[in-house]
C-alpha cells in the first residue's frame, strides 16, 4: 500500500541566509528548478525567489510516468521516470508534484498518484519488460509489467524477487550494483520499441531517452536531451577517424549509437520506432533539409 505523501510546504520554510554570488547567470530551465514562484533551495545563491524549497525525495510507484512541462490538457512529456527512479518534490498539490529527476535533474511535473515515499532499490529489470507476478510462481497472475531500466527493492524468494507489489523473476533482473559493459547490446534490446517523444522505454523511447537509459544501465549517467548529451558525453571524434562500435552520432535534434562502423541504431520519428539502419541512409534522408547532417561524433572511452 502506498505511503502517504506529504507536501514539500505544509511547514513554514526554515529562515535561510543567503547572498547572490557575483553576477547572474542564465539558467537552464530543464535542469535548473525555478518557476516564477519558487525556486529549488540549492540555487539560492544564484537565482534571487520569493520563494525557495528544500527539495523532498520520493520514488516512482508506477511502471513508467510522464514529466510534463505543465499541468494543462495539453502538456507536453518532455522526459519520463520508470519504476522506482527517484523525484525530488519542491511543490506538491493534490493532483501534481512539481520538481526534478534524481537520476538527471530534468524538471517538470509528474502526476502526485505515481509517487511514492522513498524507496531505497535492490535490483534492476533487465529484461524488456519484466511481469510482475502475483505469487512466486510462473503460473501465477500478471498483476503489472516493468520496462527495462526499472528498479526496486526485494529480497530472493526461490525463482523469485519478492517486493512490495509482487514476485519478478530471477531471469529478468540483477542486483542494482552489478552494471552491463556494453551499452550497444543493451540499447538492442529495445529495438521494434514504439518511437515516443519523451519516452524513456515504459511504451515507447526517443532517441536521446534510448542514449540516456542504455548508457545508465552501464554505469553511466549522461544528461535528458541531444544538444546536452553533444556537450557532455565522451570527447569528439576528428572527422577522418572511422567510426566503431558504440560511438555517438548527432544530428540537429537527434542522435544515434553506432552499432559497428556504419550501422546506426536509433530511435526515430521517420520509423516511428527503434530500428538499425545503415548510417549512409540517414544523412541521405536529412541531406535535402540539412546542409550538414552529422553536426558531432563522439567516443567515450580510449
Amino acid at each position: 500500500m502506498k505511503g502517504k505523501i506529504t507536501s514539500a510546504r505544509t511547514t513554514a520554510p526554515e529562515r535561510v541566509r543567503f547572498h547572490l554570488n557575483g553576477r547572474s547567470v542564465a539558467l537552464d530551465r530543464r535542469i535548473h528548478a525555478a518557476r516564477g514562484d519558487l525556486a529549488d533551495l540549492a540555487l539560492a545563491g544564484t537565482l534571487f525567489s520569493a520563494h525557495y524549497a528544500r527539495a523532498v525525495p520520493l520514488t516512482c510507484a508506477a511502471s513508467g510516468a510522464p514529466l510534463l512541462n505543465d499541468t494543462s490538457g495539453n502538456a507536453e512529456a518532455v522526459s519520463e521516470l520508470l519504476r522506482g527512479e527517484t523525484f525530488y518534490a519542491l511543490d506538491v498539490t493534490t493532483d501534481w508534484a512539481w520538481g526534478f529527476c534524481g537520476h538527471d535533474g530534468y524538471v517538470g511535473y509528474v502526476r502526485r498518484d505515481a509517487l511514492d515515499l522513498l524507496e531505497t532499490p535492490t535490483h534492476r529489470i533487465v529484461a524488456t519488460t519484466a511481469p510482475l507476478f502475483s505469487a512466486p510462481s510462473i503460473k501465477a497472475p500478471i498483476v503489472d509489467h516493468w520496462p527495462i531500466g526499472s528498479v526496486f527493492a526485494g529480497e530472493r524468494d526461490g525463482d523469485f524477487i519478492a517486493c512490495a507489489d509482487g514476485f519478478v523473476h530471477v531471469r529478468h533482473a540483477t542486483p542494482i550494483d552489478s552494471v552491463d559493459t556494453d551499452w550497444v547490446t543493451v540499447a538492442e534490446r529495445y529495438l521494434g520499441q514504439p518511437y515516443i517523444w519523451g519516452g524513456r522505454g515504459h511504451r515507447g523511447i526517443d532517441c536521446s531517452g534510448l542514449v540516456q537509459v542504455a548508457l545508465s544501465q552501464c554505469g553511466i549517467a549522461v544528461p535528458r536531451d541531444t544538444d546536452l548529451q553533444c556537450e557532455g558525453i565522451g570527447s569528439p571524434i576528428d572527422s577522418d577517424t572511422a567510426l566503431r562500435r558504440g560511438d555517438l552520432v548527432f544530428f540537429p535534434g537527434h542522435v544515434g549509437i553506432m552499432s559497428d562502423a556504419k550501422t546506426l541504431l536509433h530511435a526515430n520519428a521517420y520509423w516511428m520506432a527503434v530500428v538499425a539502419e545503415p548510417l549512409a541512409d540517414v544523412v541521405a534522408r536529412l541531406a535535402d533539409t540539412h546542409a550538414q547532417p552529422i553536426i558531432a561524433r563522439r567516443r567515450i572511452g580510449a
